[in-house]
């Protein structure tokens, strides 16, 4: 920006870098999700998900009794959709200003010179050593003799020159010729089903963002194939009527109200959603003011609901996702998630490459009530088939002000803790009146239909735990909930920032 470009030049140069530097989850090879308003006040939504390959089926998974092979969907090679995140930054790149060589020489400079490692990164990587040998076919750059360590220099030669073929030839560059040839020369040596024609067809989608009003603030989310604008829609508008900052910050009658909300969202969220060019996914509906009204009228403000009580499927989906929030002094704002799915995705390194497959054929469901590797049991809306992408829980999402201003800009990795993250976050500032540092790092809770139980991090209220046991919650204490990015303009045009305390996260500014 300093250069003279503008939020979506920005959005591009950190993804592209993100692949260099944080290997787990930032992608070449995965897809994601962006929501963007320029400064003319034009929203933008573009999706870049992974595809099922031609060769894909329902039942791809199953052996010959029937029985899911969900290690294949999980691991290795034939756990990989067509990756989108290059395409993604090409049909970004119409909103940029600078050359796109400009934008992705400092990611060539980091992959070719290399860069230190911090210490949880020399921790995962020696995680998943193991499994990164086993599922790729030849020696990579993530692996080595001895135990990786923070301040270790991470060089990764062959990634650099797949990024100068995209410098040089643009989305071509990855999806035709020899970046192509190398990822179908690597699915076959594992049975991956990816072809040429597959990597030549992908598209980036350019869809209609959604939009709702919440107590006069303008709020911007993504559509399917991501179910977060959906989720969002609904749990706010479930919120909107009732006085919840009279509640207070996670007093009982808050949190219990909120996760009453969560549980009958994410029992729609496994029922009616997936991909629109494949499955009528009713959006109309689930948003509208007399549908979420009624999904309330059970409601009981002294007990819970049980989840038995309520239809729809299972979901949990990885955490190994990550999150960029960008605003410009020109207005235009961008909120952007993308991930490979697993941490390291299918652990499988393209041969000359230099980067690591997506396993999101995994977030299909593989076989009706069978649950993948994050426990999601999915039906007919998320099956299987050639072209189709996944359901995802990310998350990007704007906020415009009273005057249509731009005043928020949040998402979060975090799997399908995703939505009610950025929910609780926007209630925060919205409700609760917080500044973005306290929205931001302030207890999460999470409440997903299935499993029924309220999932709570450490440093949430003991008294309120206790309260929500005796009205028939189940709790659970667990590790983080999310690393939730958050930019607020204040009233004298200032931006509040805050990068999430849970990770190793990092704000930048001028």
């Amino acid at each position: 920006m300093k250069r003279g470009g503008n939020a979506f030049d920005a959005a591009i140069a950190t993804q592209l870098t993100l692949a260099v530097v944080y290997s787990n989850a930032g992608n070449i090879g995965g897809g994601g999700f962006l929501i963007g308003r320029n400064a003319k006040g034009e929203n933008i939504a573009i999706d870049y998900r992974e595809t099922a390959p031609s060769k894909a089926s329902r039942d791809m998974y199953l052996d010959k009794s029937g029985k899911a092979q969900t290690m294949l969907s999980q691991y290795g090679h034939q756990a990989s959709g067509v990756p989108g995140t290059i395409a993604g930054l090409f049909a970004t790149y119409k909103y940029a200003k600078l050359p796109f060589k400009v934008l992705i020489q400092p990611a060539i400079d980091l992959a070719e010179n290399g860069y230190a490692i911090s210490e949880r990164e020399a921790m995962a990587l020696n995680a998943t050593r193991e499994s990164l040998v086993k599922n790729s076919t030849a020696p990579s750059a993530f692996v080595k003799d001895t135990k990786w360590k923070a301040g270790d220099t991470l060089i990764q030669k062959d990634l650099a020159e797949t990024l100068k073929r995209i410098r040089d030839k643009g989305q071509k560059g990855f999806y035709e010729g020899k970046t192509a040839e190398l990822i179908v020369e690597e699915m076959k040596k594992g049975y991956g089903i990816i072809t040429l024609e597959d990597l030549k067809n992908y598209q980036a989608k350019l869809r209609t963002a959604l939009a709702f009003s919440y107590k006069g603030n303008t709020v911007i989310g993504m559509p399917p194939p991501s179910s977060g604008g959906i989720i969002v829609w609904q749990l706010m508008k479930m919120m909107e009527n009732r006085p919840l900052s009279t509640y207070g910050f996670q007093s009982v009658k808050s949190v219990q109200l909120m996760v009453e909300a969560e549980r009958r969202s994410y029992a729609d969220r496994a029922e009616f959603m997936g991909d629109p060019d494949f499955w009528k996914v009713p959006v109309k509906t689930l948003t509208s003011d007399d549908y979420i009204q009624h999904r309330m009228s059970d409601y009981d403000s002294s007990k819970a609901t049980p989840s038995t009580n309520i239809q729809a499927g299972t979901i949990k989906e990885s955490e190994e996702t990550t999150h960029i929030s960008i605003m410009d002094k020109d207005g235009n704002m961008v909120s952007i998630t993308t991930t490979l799915n697993n941490s390291y995705g299918s652990r499988t390194v393209v041969a000359g490459a230099g980067f690591i497959m997506n396993d999101e054929m995994d977030d299909f469901s593989v076989k009706p009530g069978v649950a993948n590797m994050y426990g999601a049991v999915g039906g007919e809306a998320n099956a299987i088939q050639p072209g189709k992408r996944m359901l995802s829980s990310m998350t990007p999402t704007i906020v415009l002000d009273k005057n249509n201003n731009p005043y928020i800009v949040a998402g979060t990795p975090g799997g399908t803790t995703i939505p009610t993250s950025v929910f609780q976050t926007l209630i925060n500032i919205l409700d609760f009146g917080m500044n973005a540092s306290d929205a931001v790092n302030k207890p999460k809770f999470h409440h997903q239909w299935l499993p029924d139980e309220i999932m709570t991090e450490k440093g949430f209220s003991a008294v309120v735990k206790a309260q929500l046991l005796t009205m028939g919650y189940k709790l659970s204490e667990r590790g983080a909930i999310g690393r939730t990015e958050v930019i607020k303009v204040l009233a004298d045009g200032k931006r509040e920032v805050a990068a999430d305390s849970r990770g190793d996260d990092s704000v930048a500014g001028f």
